[in-house]
């Protein structure tokens, strides 16, 4: 069991930058891949970044691409999501989750979610 908790979100204006920490207990991060995830009000939970076990390897939507950057500690069993230049429809929850083989944007794969940090983007 894996339980994961999110930290970071907050209120930005446009052009601003967040990062977002995901804190693992429970089991080591170490042999998970790791993604980030959100969902705005009223639409569906989208894939945002995910990174191997190692960090060797990282996948990213195309919204948030050259824009977001997703890293680990597995030494510290933490996952970051550095955003910047966030526009308004960055605004949502961010979610992180584990899963156990590297499984990219497919959200059926992931096991195991954090609740969530609220992240706003003002114009």
């Amino acid at each position: 069991q894996v339980q994961l908790v999110e930290s970071g979100g907050g209120l930005v204006q446009a052009g601003g930058s967040l990062r977002l920490s995901c804190a693992a207990s429970g089991r080591t991060l170490s042999t998970y891949a790791m993604g980030w995830f959100r969902q705005a009000p009223g639409k569906e939970r989208e894939f945002v970044a995910a990174i191997s076990w190692s960090g060797g390897s990282t996948y990213y939507a195309d919204s948030v691409k050259g824009r977001f950057t997703i890293s680990r500690d597995n030494a510290k069993n933490t996952v970051y999501l550095q955003m910047n230049s966030l526009n308004p429809e960055d605004t949502a929850v961010y979610y992180c989750a584990a899963a156990s083989s590297w499984s990219q944007a497919l959200i059926y794969q992931y096991r195991y979610w954090g609740q969530g940090t609220q992240v706003t983007v003002s114009s």
